[in-house]
């Protein structure tokens, strides 16, 4: 199907709104946050199992289908990462994580017994990482082969994040949060009073930040001894970032927290901004998040909204930010770049995945 794209022009812009630069319709929901390789193109994966590539200005450069069992349109729900050399890697729930050059054509694919929701984590020495419904987190070479599987007890679609030292972080619906030495070797496990479906956070100090459907916001240090933690009392899908003076955030429900690295709840928006996405923190100290109800919103340091926009449709995916300040945020079967010229906030977490290319990996 060929999507159109939509230019909005400067009139469409209303007071304290950001300006529209353009609309693709790209006809299906997305679940799956963009990110933006280094000569600008953006990525993302649609319910319809096509993983796009939009060029800056819009218009749709290629389209790529998944499939499985002769079924066409398999969900996908990953976060695409986009290597150094421009490789696109994504998972799929036709049960495959995929490898894609920067043209649109297939380099290699890899197949689980299970959903692939989790988006791949990317190693700076060429490994892939990323869990599946199958109850494994594997690890593949940049060829694709297989380099090893790590076995846990539950579902994984908690996207893994990699420290300093090469250590791979994630969570299973086991109730435990894992730790893998890069030759796949476990490090360490914590164990919690939940399922742990968000994905980690990682900060300056090399702490690990994660929450877990217990109602319990953990931090962890790198050893995997306690930092602190902290009650939020409720399930949350959100998960956190980290903004340049190290504060957390994260959307609890029918509240968006901040928290201090300390672990001492800062402030927290009421029911007017129920989050269930992760929020992105931007270099003037604001943070820029979807609503649950159909609004994207960027919060000042001081709480109040800097500037709202109203979407079609409710987003589900992180909101990211490319170059000079650009977000792009798919919403609906619509997808949108705003121009506000904030960059992304230099901290060592600011958004879902760490960076524009989503490597999941701290280093970026």
């Amino acid at each position: 199907m060929c999507l159109s794209l939509v230019m909005v022009s400067a009139g469409a812009m209303a007071i304290n709104e950001p300006l529209v630069a353009w609309t693709n319709h790209i006809g299906s929901r997305c679940d799956s946050s963009p990110a933006v390789g280094p000569d600008g193109t953006i990525y993302f994966g649609t319910f319809e199992g096509k993983l796009l590539a939009l060029n800056p200005d819009g218009a749709t450069k290629w389209n790529f289908v998944t499939g499985h069992g002769g079924l066409m349109g398999v969900e996908i729900r990953s976060s695409p990462a986009v290597g150094a050399d421009g490789t696109v890697y994504f998972g799929c729930r036709d049960r495959k994580c995929y490898a894609l050059r920067p043209d649109g054509r297939k380099k290699w694919e890899s197949t689980t017994g299970g959903w692939v929701d989790s988006s791949p984590a990317l190693a700076r020495e060429g490994s892939i990482y990323f869990g599946s419904w199958d109850k494994k987190f594997y690890a593949l070479n940049p060829d694709g082969s297989p380099k090893w599987q790590f076995q846990t007890a539950g579902e994984i679609v908690s996207s893994p994040a990699i420290g300093v030292d090469g250590v791979i972080y994630f969570g299973s619906h086991d109730k435990k949060f894992y730790a893998l030495r890069p030759d796949g070797q476990k490090k360490w496990e914590y164990a919690t009073g939940g399922q742990i479906i968000s994905s980690p956070a990682i900060d300056a100090s090399h702490v690990v930040y994660f929450s877990s459907v217990d109602g319990w916001f953990f931090a962890l240090n790198p050893d995997g001894g306690l930092r602190w933690r902290l009650h939020t009392g409720s399930c949350a899908e959100s998960s956190p970032v980290i903004g340049a003076d190290g504060t957390i955030y994260v959307g609890v429900n029918e509240q968006f927290w901040a928290i201090s690295p300390e672990g001492k709840k800062l402030w927290a928006r009421g029911g007017d901004l129920p989050v269930d996405t992760a929020p992105t923190a931007l270099s003037d100290g604001s943070i820029c998040c979807v609503s649950r109800m159909g609004l994207l919103f960027d919060l000042a340091t001081d709480q109040t909204l800097k500037w709202t926009f109203f979407l079609q449709a409710y987003g589900y995916a992180s909101p990211s930010i490319g170059p000079g300040g650009i977000i792009y945020a798919p919403v609906g079967i619509d997808f949108y770049s705003l121009r506000t010229a904030v960059p992304l906030a230099r901290s060592s977490w600011p958004k879902f995945r760490g960076n524009a290319r989503n490597t999941g990996n701290v280093q970026d």
